[in-house]
């Protein structure tokens, strides 16, 4: 690891650099500066509107919640666990406290990947720290709440999560900002580091708004016998959304699953997709993908990497065009580097066939419920293992989405 003034010369030569993929973000536009706010207790919290957090699986009661983490703009306003064995705190916090976990830091996202990955660093308005001791089963979702609350602000975050040894931990994320007409930069690193025959199921639910942009960067090292479930979704509005989070399969028999469903609105930009190296005997992988657009544009990549004999390896991307037009655009890729892997994509792109609607409406329904019933289907993916309280929420999330469809 860098020492931390090597770690800012790279991330202030990075701060040039443009991603990639998708359309670039002006920095200069935004700004840091927010007020600070005080911590408080998880009921007295009054910063945010309750409806857009629960719209996005953050539930300020706490109910069935082993733990939650709130951050304002810059500001950390509530971090605790509620179940032992679980520890939940602010990212500052954490590295107060533990001096390993320096460590942890850029280990698995480069700092220099890209001016957003510099920002993150030269701007760092803390995060989350997440972690299962050794053994540990989450009963209940940890909750992790980051929340856009001023006009114009960037918030710059960098989480860590860590499953040690034979644990298991779950972890809802709800990203929210305080009005639909709200305008900001969600910057947010997340490193996850899963130990030998440890779990994790991280779901991310954005509640965004037309007017944000979104740049998270994310990188997941799986140890031997470690399992990632990766699930996303986003059904609201957004101006610009980049998401490609890279796992590296570095333990024998380590599996990692990404999920996504997305909707597209009119006005809305996103380019989303995951990453795998497959780098251990036994080691495998699965992608699914489901996209529907109105009249925005949708980028769907898939990488799956196999880099030794006896790895195993599916992407799909599914995408439909509805009412509204808009885009659709696949990008599954396989890199074999070695005899004996077993990869596979598929990718389709098309519309409601007519015949199903009638058939449908031939039963009672009317067009735009003969719609929506598809529509529901088509967005509907099987994630195995999902706790229930997760898949309440998803569902939850999904019906919400239907009103954007007429």
């Amino acid at each position: 690891m860098p020492e931390v003034e090597e770690t800012r010369e790279r991330a202030e030569a990075a701060e040039h650099k443009v991603a990639k993929y998708g359309p670039d973000i002006k920095l200069e536009e935004y700004t840091t500066d927010a007020p600070d706010y005080e911590e408080q207790k998880l009921a007295d919290i009054d910063l945010v509107d309750r409806d857009r957090l629960l719209n996005a699986g953050v539930d300020l009661t706490g109910s069935e919640r082993s733990g939650s983490f709130i951050q304002v703009d810059r500001s950390v306003i509530h971090a605790a666990p509620t179940q032992e064995g679980i520890e939940v705190m602010s990212t500052r916090e954490a590295l107060e406290k533990c001096d390993w976990l320096s460590e942890y830091l850029w280990k698995v996202v480069d700092v220099d990947t890209d001016k957003y990955t510099a920002s993150a660093e030269l701007n760092f308005q803390d995060g989350y720290f997440v972690r299962a001791l050794p053994g540990v089963k989450t009963v209940f979702p940890v909750q992790a709440c980051l929340y856009l609350k001023s006009e114009d602000i960037s918030q710059n975050v960098h989480n860590i999560i860590i499953a040690e040894e034979g644990s298991e931990l779950h972890i809802i994320t709800g990203c929210a900002t305080d009005s639909p007409e709200s305008r900001g930069l969600h910057v947010g690193i997340s490193e996850f580091f899963i130990r030998k025959n440890a779990k994790i199921t991280f779901s991310m639910i954005h509640n965004w708004a037309p007017n944000v942009a979104v740049r998270p960067r994310s990188g997941i090292r799986i140890e031997e016998g470690g399992v990632f479930l990766n699930n996303y979704i986003c059904l609201h509005p957004v101006e610009s959304l980049q998401l490609f989070p890279s796992a590296y399969l570095v333990g024998e028999g380590a599996t990692a699953r990404f999920n996504s469903v997305l909707l597209a609105p009119r006005g809305s930009n996103m380019d989303v997709g995951s990453r795998a190296v497959l780098s251990a005997p036994g080691t495998r992988c699965e992608m699914i993908a489901r996209s529907i657009t109105t009249g925005g544009d949708v980028i769907n990549r898939g990488l799956l990497v196999g880099e030794v004999e006896g790895v195993k390896a599916h992407l799909e991307c599914r995408g439909m065009i509805l009412k509204g037009g808009g885009r659709m655009y696949a990008v599954p890729e396989l890199d074999g580097r070695a005899e004996g892997v077993e990869m596979s994509h598929e990718a389709a792109v098309g519309k409601i066939a007519q015949e199903e609607v009638e058939y449908l409406m031939a039963r009672g329904l009317s067009e735009d419920e003969a719609v929506a019933t598809i529509v529901r289907g088509f967005m509907h993916v099987d994630i195995e293992g999902l706790p229930p309280v997760l898949k309440d929420q998803i569902d939850h999330a999904i019906e919400l989405s239907e009103q954007s469809l007429f």
